[in-house]
């Protein structure tokens, strides 16, 4: 066992974990996080997106002692006070989500792609979540969520 302390969504948290735990499965078993989704296990997806230390990170291609020391944020962590985060709240103006199950990883990744490039074009939005699978929307309101974040129209 190794010993990590980290914060996650603001708090301080102390655990023993297998060395070879993934952050993924820290968040989700350890800590209950289940908003961070394990989508494929292999990194291609971007479901399980999370930020640690301010950018995102597939938290399934990270090990949870890799972690120690760090700040996490996961999508639980976004909200305060009741009130969505920008993107959050673009997301849910914009319908862009269908199942949701991808949302998580790509609400993740747009806040770390707009903290990079607050104002971007519709191909550097395409770009810029590329690493990011959906099953389901085709990304057309995934990607006008984004730009109406971003600032832009609907």
């Amino acid at each position: 066992m190794a010993r990590i302390e980290l914060t996650v969504d603001g708090a301080r948290v102390s655990d023993d974990v297998e060395p070879r735990m993934l952050l993924v499965q820290y968040l989700r078993e350890k800590l209950g996080k289940t908003g961070t989704v394990i989508g494929c296990d292999t990194s291609n997806c971007g479901a399980c997106t999370v930020h640690l230390d301010g950018k995102s990170v597939k938290s399934c291609n990270v090990l949870a002692v890799q972690a120690d020391g760090a700040e996490v944020t996961t999508i639980e962590g976004l909200a305060a006070d009741g009130v969505l985060h920008p993107v959050q709240e673009a997301f849910r103006e914009c319908h862009g989500l269908q199942c949701g199950f991808c949302t998580p990883g790509m609400i993740m990744q747009s806040i770390d792609l707009l903290n990079d490039n607050p104002n971007p074009s519709e191909a550097e939005v395409r770009e810029g979540l590329e690493g990011n699978l959906c099953r389901c929307t085709g990304y057309h309101n995934i990607v006008k969520s984004v730009l109406h974040a971003a600032g832009g129209t609907k």
